[in-house]
């Protein structure tokens, strides 16, 4: 089943008067979403009681809950430190994942650095893995972890490069940012055909087992010549991508992922507009 739901807290959330996360379950529910993303994004810093009950609150408003792990990472670095420590950050949100009660464990593969291309590419891919085997042995495989399509050219995260990682091992199913695609592609998301060949391609690849459902960040993002810049709203006119069309390619391909909003502040309200735009295609 496709769901639908927000990154982090909106700020409606907050003007409503709450604060905790355990909150923030009945309040996505009450707005008739179904999933919820919760960033570790400057490190994993939860205890386990705190997270088993935040998961429960969760569970109890059968809203799923997934992780995005610390922007931090960079499986492409030269410096075997950073690598190691990266398997570790990882390793950490996925446990942390568990505690949740989730399934589902974001991460940003690499960054490019000052060296070739493909010489990072090779060594992101190499150090898959090593995490592949680190997740295997942490006795975390039953869940899935997600990199990311990146919208900044410097950064390793292209749909090819995300998808040829994710074929590394089942474990892996790729996160596409629809936002930072269009990003660092310069606006080339547009129309039904630029989505369902992206998504074609990738099916193609991975299979449609592998794909059906999947995972997505979506919002619109500002960008120039080198890529994503800020994320927006879906007020804003002047960037995309649109979800439209997304969602005719989707319900072509019948494709159900795990979609999560990335907007600015306003990520509930637009998660629930994506959420609409796809049950109308039903009818």
């Amino acid at each position: 089943m496709i769901q639908f739901g927000p990154s982090g807290n909106s700020e409606s959330f907050y003007a409503a008067g709450l604060s905790h996360t355990e909150e923030a379950a009945a309040f996505v529910k009450a707005r008739g979403l179904d999933c919820f993303e919760y960033s570790f994004g400057r490190g994993v810093r939860i205890k386990k009681e705190t997270a088993e009950a935040i998961g429960k609150a969760f569970q109890k408003e059968g809203v799923e809950i997934s992780v995005h792990a610390p922007y931090f990472v960079n499986l492409g670095s030269p410096e075997a430190e950073k690598g190691e420590n990266s398997y570790g950050y990882i390793i950490e949100s996925g446990m942390a994942l568990k505690w949740f009660g989730g399934k589902r464990c974001v991460f940003h593969p690499a960054a490019q650095g000052k060296e070739n291309r493909s010489v990072v590419i090779a060594r992101t891919k190499d150090r898959m893995k090593v995490l592949r085997d680190r997740i295997y042995e942490a006795e975390l495989s039953d869940l899935l972890f997600c990199p990311e399509t990146m919208g900044k050219l410097a950064q390793i995260g292209t749909i090819e490069e995300i998808t040829d990682f994710c074929t590394v091992d089942p474990v892996f199913v790729p996160c596409v940012d629809f936002g930072h695609v269009n990003a660092r592609e310069q606006g080339s998301l547009k129309t039904y055909a630029d989505y369902k060949r992206r998504l074609e391609y990738m099916i193609g690849v991975l299979g449609y087992e592998r794909m059906k459902n999947f995972h997505v960040h979506f919002s619109k993002i500002a960008y120039t010549a080198k890529g994503e810049v800020k994320h927006l709203t879906f007020a804003d006119t002047a960037y995309g991508p649109e979800f439209a069309p997304l969602a005719e390619a989707l319900w072509d391909l019948h494709l159900e992922p795990y979609i999560v909003c990335e907007s600015d502040g306003t990520q509930a309200e637009d998660a629930k507009t994506m959420k609409e735009i796809f049950a109308s295609l039903r009818k």
